[in-house]
């Protein structure tokens, strides 16, 4: 889907994660369809798009948010977290103070988008790298389900399960819209809607309730 008028949704997702773990290499990767061995360190916060058709005939704009790791930049990236619906929490397999990172970046991320709801996947990054490994699956795993995320991992060279990371958080974030998690709003960015509002997934689900209470 090449369009941008085809989609009906849109969602904002945010990448997070120390300077260097390859938020931008996975995004080109997933994007554009290359990789790049060597990518300039983002300054500020560059943006992506992507199209996805996460159920038959639901299709979605992603639009990505990707933040420098660097501590210099916080103060611009925070500013960006309020009005994500999904959060790509990003780390270097093979680094492991950035995975020891993560908790630091989730908990920023909650103790400013409240009131509003934000879904988390959890990237473990150059899975290729096998031999230089630093963290196991198993512990990655542990920490994503603490956080209640999703855990996947990734590699931008080899394309490995990279188009899966970010259609679990797709699929995720529209889950969320179903089960009423989330929805969309005016003074909210993170989802926007073209569907007329008694097309949309959480009207759709009050109308089921008050059936069923009848």
């Amino acid at each position: 889907m090449a369009a941008d008028s085809a989609w009906q949704y849109q969602f904002r997702i945010i990448m997070l994660g120390d300077s260097t773990v390859g938020k931008s290499s996975l995004l080109k990767c997933y994007t554009e369809g290359v990789f790049v061995e060597s990518t300039s360190q983002t300054v500020g916060v560059d943006f992506y798009v992507h199209y996805v058709e996460i159920k038959r005939g639901v299709h979605i704009k992603l639009q990505f948010w990707d933040t420098a790791g660097q501590e210099r930049f916080r103060s611009v990236t925070r500013s960006y977290y309020r009005n994500s619906a999904g959060a790509v929490l990003m780390f270097d397999l093979t680094n492991r103070a950035s995975f020891e990172s993560i908790k630091k970046w989730h908990q920023e991320v909650m103790e400013t988008v409240k009131p509003y709801h934000v879904v988390f996947v959890l990237v473990g990054h150059k899975s290729d790298l096998g031999d230089e490994r630093k963290v196991g699956q198993k512990e990655a795993e542990k920490l994503a389900s603490s956080l209640g995320a999703k855990y996947v991992e990734t590699s931008a060279k080899t394309s490995q399960n990279v188009e899966e990371a970010f259609q679990t958080l797709a699929l995720v974030i529209y889950e969320a819209l179903e089960s009423g998690k989330m929805r969309p709003n005016e003074q909210w960015d993170g989802v926007k809607c073209k569907l007329p509002l008694e097309a949309q997934p959480k009207v759709q689900e009050e109308k089921r309730r008050k059936k069923c209470s009848c």
